[in-house]
C-alpha cells in the first residue's frame, strides 16, 4: 500500500456524507484539495489539513479526484458543466464516484473521461456520516483494476470497513441500487413491527433491543435504534434521497422483467409518507428515514411519543 501523501487528492461535495469522509483523508494525512459549491461548509476541513479552494478546475491537477454529490445531474455538471472540472482542459487521471447515481448517467459519465484519457471508478458507499465517523462505512466499486488498484488505499482509509471490488463497467451502480431497494424495504418493515410490538404493550427500547440482539439484527437496525425510540428524525438519509435509490431500482427490474412486489409496496408508502407530510404543512423530505416510524404510526391510530431511553447505536463506544 502506497503512503497516504504520495498522490494529489481532490473531493467535490462537503455535504454531510461528504464531509465525514474527506475530514478521514485530511486527518491521515493526505495531500486533500476540497471544493463544495458552498464553500463555508468545506472550510472546517483546513483544520484538519485540507485545502478548500474556490473553484473546480482548481482541482484539475489531482491525481485522482472523489465526488460525492446528491444525483446525477450534479455528477455531470460538476464534471461536464459550464464550469466543471473538465472546463479547463485538463483533468487528473482517475476520478472516483462514491455517489448514488443511475447506470445511465454512470455510463455517460465513463464514456466521456474514457474519450478524454480518464479512468472512471464508480464506488457507491453505504453508511451514513456516524458510520463514517466510526470506521464502518463499506464501498462497492466498478471500473478497471488498474483504476480500482490505484485508488482503493484511499478508499480504504473512508471505508476501512470493507471495499468490495466487483468488476467492469457499472456493476457496483447495480449492486448499490439493489442494496438501497432493500434498504428501503426494511426500513419501511422496521417502522411498522415497532408499531406493531408498542400498539401490543411492548416498549420500543425493549423491542429493540430483542431485535438487535436476534438473528435478525444488523448494524442498520442497530444504529437507528436512538432514533426510533427517542423520536430523534435528525437526518442522516433523507426520504426523499430514499425515494429516489427505489426509483431506479424498480426501473431496472422493469428493464429486466424482475418482479419485485414487496419493494413497490415500499415505495409506494414511502410516497404516501412524503405526500401526506406536505398536505399537513410537514417537511419530511428533510428528516431521516427513520420518520417513516412516525407515519406508520398515525397509519395505524397512535401517536408516539419519546421515551427518553438511552440507547446505544452499535457506532459509539458503549458505556
Amino acid at each position: 500500500m502506497e503512503t497516504t501523501n504520495k498522490r494529489a487528492l481532490g473531493w467535490i461535495g462537503a455535504g454531510r456524507m461528504g464531509f465525514a469522509m474527506a475530514e478521514r483523508l485530511a486527518k491521515a494525512g493526505c495531500n486533500l484539495t476540497v471544493y463544495n459549491r458552498t464553500k463555508a461548509k468545506a472550510e472546517p476541513l483546513a483544520a484538519v489539513g485540507a485545502k478548500v479552494v474556490d473553484t473546480l478546475v482548481q482541482l484539475a491537477n489531482c491525481d485522482i479526484v472523489f465526488v460525492m454529490v446528491s444525483a446525477s445531474d450534479d455528477l455531470k455538471e460538476v464534471l461536464f458543466g459550464a464550469h466543471g472540472l473538465a472546463s479547463s482542459g485538463r483533468l487528473p487521471k482517475i476520478v472516483v464516484d462514491c455517489s448514488s447515481v443511475s447506470l445511465e448517467a454512470s455510463a455517460e459519465v465513463r464514456e466521456k473521461l474514457a474519450a478524454k484519457g480518464v479512468e472512471f471508478l464508480a464506488a457507491p458507499v453505504s453508511g451514513n456520516p456516524k458510520v463514517v465517523k466510526a470506521g464502518k462505512l463499506s464501498v462497492v466499486a466498478s471500473g478497471s483494476s488498474r483504476a480500482f488498484e490505484q485508488a482503493s488505499s484511499y478508499i480504504d482509509i473512508f471505508a476501512p470497513a470493507g471495499v468490495s471490488y466487483v468488476g467492469e463497467g457499472e456493476l457496483a451502480r447495480i449492486a448499490k441500487i439493489c442494496h438501497n431497494v432493500m434498504l428501503g424495504v426494511v426500513a419501511q418493515n422496521l417502522a411498522e413491527i415497532v408499531v406493531l410490538a408498542e400498539k401490543a404493550g411492548l416498549p420500543r427500547s425493549a423491542f429493540l433491543d430483542f431485535i438487535n440482539s436476534s438473528v435478525v439484527g444488523s448494524i442498520f437496525t442497530r444504529y437507528k435504534s436512538p432514533a426510533y425510540v427517542n423520536l430523534d428524525y435528525s437526518p442522516t438519509f433523507t426520504p426523499f434521497l430514499l425515494r429516489k435509490d427505489m426509483d431506479l431500482g424498480l426501473a431496472l427490474a422493469r428493464k429486466l422483467d424482475v418482479a419485485m412486489p414487496v419493494a413497490a409496496a415500499s415505495r409506494e408508502v414511502l410516497q404516501a409518507h412524503l405526500g401526506q407530510s406536505s398536505l399537513q404543512g410537514g417537511n419530511y423530505q428533510q428528516t431521516d428515514i427513520a420518520s417513516l416510524l412516525d407515519f406508520a404510526a398515525r397509519c395505524s391510530g397512535m401517536e408516539l411519543k419519546p421515551e427518553q431511553v438511552e440507547v446505544w447505536d452499535g457506532l459509539s463506544p458503549k458505556k
